[in-house]
């Protein structure tokens, strides 16, 4: 069998194990378009402060003729408070730290949350390189922009490997480092990363019907599915008739060959100064990856853990990749239990 037919037919697996009884399907409804997504939080009547950022630096780094645009949500807070800046991981946006959102401003942060380059309601030019130093150097002009010097960086998945390389290479502007169920720890060799792009195609991506995508989602991502995650499925499965479905697919099958072949990141973690913590679920499915390694996503993480200096390391027993929405109680709680024991940028250590 083709790895393009075993990853279909492992996705197929996973869609009929996960469906229990009837469920919804949305492959009637309208098509959803990536400005058209419902950035608020659950039972707000008024969605989250959207706005956009030209990127010229980044653009002019990596030779780009249009310069590119990204969105973000800010939420307000107190003058003086620290900035978290919430990174998502592959194939989602922003809306996935709708969890956090209210929490991390009722404790008072400056929250910044990113849509990167390709993903939400960001552009998605084809001519952006979709590695994690370009997604690092789009999130650091971002901060740069908004006069925050030392942001806490907090990144899931592949959002973990775009904070470790902001972290590798300006180690003196993160205050601090969360790593959400992070990419860049696993080592892949050169046949695993033919085979990844190999596999990863655009039209693998648009040909996914809608019990694979469900069966991806709930079975790869989360222990605790819940009927309020449903919108995880809906919004997929809708955004596909989308017109700009074409350059997001785009965009994911670039950002795995960046993700893959970045071993940059893993051999220098060294480097990162910054107070760290890693906080994952101990039963992650995505993480040793699971059509390449197998294994215990512990093992991974642990082999992040002892290479970046004084880090912490937290497991949540019983969750999934998405860790934050899968987990959102106990996440939040050593999340803010880290946020709250970093010492302020610039001054002396407690």
């Amino acid at each position: 069998m083709s790895p393009f037919r075993a990853l279909k037919a492992l996705l197929l697996v996973a869609g009929l194990g996960s469906s229990t009884g009837c469920v919804r399907s949305y492959a009637s409804a309208p098509p959803l378009a990536f400005q058209d997504l419902d950035y608020a939080s659950p039972g707000a009547k008024e969605p989250w402060p959207l706005k956009r950022l030209a990127l010229p630096e980044t653009a002019a780094t990596y030779g780009m003729a249009r310069v590119p645009e990204m969105a973000y949500v800010e939420l307000p807070a107190a003058p003086g408070a620290r900035t978290v800046v919430l990174i998502h991981g592959l194939g989602s946006y922003l809306k996935f730290w709708s969890a956090q959102f209210d929490a991390l401003q009722r404790a008072g942060y400056h929250v910044v949350a990113v849509d990167l380059p390709g993903y939400g309601k960001s552009d998605k030019p084809g001519s952006f390189p979709y590695t994690m130093e370009a997604m690092a150097d789009a999130v650091r002009e971002l901060t740069r922009s908004l006069g925050v010097e030392h942001p806490i960086l907090v990144g899931h998945s592949m959002g973990g490997q775009t904070a470790l390389s902001y972290a590798i290479r300006y180690p003196d502007e993160p205050s601090g480092v969360v790593l959400v169920s992070p990419a860049g720890f696993e080592k892949f060799s050169q046949k695993e990363k033919d085979w990844f792009a190999r596999v990863m195609s655009t039209e693998f991506i648009k040909s996914a019907p809608e019990y694979g995508i469900r069966g991806s989602v709930r079975q790869a991502n989360f222990q605790h599915w819940r009927p309020e995650l449903e919108w995880l499925i809906e919004e997929r499965v809708r955004l596909a008739k989308s017109p700009e479905f074409d350059a997001y697919a785009y965009a994911n099958v670039r950002s795995v060959r960046g993700l893959a072949n970045d071993d940059f990141v893993r051999d220098n973690l060294h480097r990162i100064t910054a107070p760290s913590i890693i906080i994952f679920g101990e039963a992650d499915r995505l993480i040793p990856n699971p059509f390449l390694h197998g294994g215990f996503p512990r093992d991974i993480f642990e082999y992040g853990h002892a290479r970046i200096p004084g880090s912490k390391l937290v497991g949540l027993e019983g969750c999934g990749h998405t860790v934050q929405l899968d987990c959102p109680v106990p996440f939040n709680a050593a999340l803010e239990a880290f946020l709250k024991s970093l010492p302020v940028a610039g001054a002396p250590e407690p």
